[in-house]
């Protein structure tokens, strides 16, 4: 089977440079229509089966990928963005240059980041996507492909499990684009990364 773990649209905070875990953020126009470009360049593949975060910027973006295909979005609170607490809605790049704040080891340090008041730890978030991933494998075995629309941070946990590395790598790779696709290859618990941040629009500046 192929996992095709999909980041969603951009968002009015993503324009801002705002930090957005659990916020529950709406797509901007552009990208609705980043969405709709990505859709149509999919709309030829087989899936058996959509799952998305609950937080509308990955909800309405499996909406508009999913087309004219007969298959109900499924909803999975495990896979929606890791909680930044206090620090949703913050200016990203105020907190990523200052160095004392300890926000600068997300990217930085993965393995000594310290989650904010009210927020997750990254192992929180490993854990809840490795769940759910466990899970999709499992019951989607016999099945040609899934969908999976979530948010970069916790498909990051989602590739961690899948490339087993430590948590100071959770950034291996590149930094998914908004509707940038993950795809990877599942057979015999064994996994393969076929294309990593692969994009299904013609790439148009907002």
């Amino acid at each position: 089977m192929e996992l095709y773990i999909v980041r969603h649209g951009k968002t009015y905070w993503n324009d801002e440079k705002r930090i957005q875990g659990w916020a529950d953020i709406e797509l901007t126009e552009s990208g609705r229509q980043v969405a709709f470009d990505s859709a149509e360049g999919m709309k030829d593949i087989h899936f058996d089966g959509i799952y998305s975060s609950p937080l509308k910027r990955a909800y309405e973006t499996a909406c508009i990928l999913k087309g004219a295909r007969e298959l109900p979005v499924v909803v999975d609170e495990r896979i929606k963005e890791i909680g930044f607490g206090v620090l949703e809605g913050a200016d990203f790049t105020k907190i990523r240059g200052d160095k004392t704040s300890k926000f600068t080891a997300f990217f930085d340090a993965p393995e000594v980041y310290e989650a904010p008041e009210g927020g997750e730890s990254i192992q929180e978030v490993c854990d809840r996507a490795e769940d759910f991933l466990k899970e999709i494998i499992e019951k989607h075995k016999n099945d040609e492909r899934i969908m999976i629309v979530a948010h970069g941070a916790v498909n990051k946990a989602m590739m961690h499990y899948i490339r087993k590395n430590e948590i100071k790598d959770l950034w291996e790779g590149s930094l998914q684009r908004n509707c940038g696709v993950t795809i990877v290859d599942c057979r015999d618990s064994q996994f393969d990364v076929i294309a990593d941040n692969k994009v299904f629009y013609e790439y148009k500046k907002a």
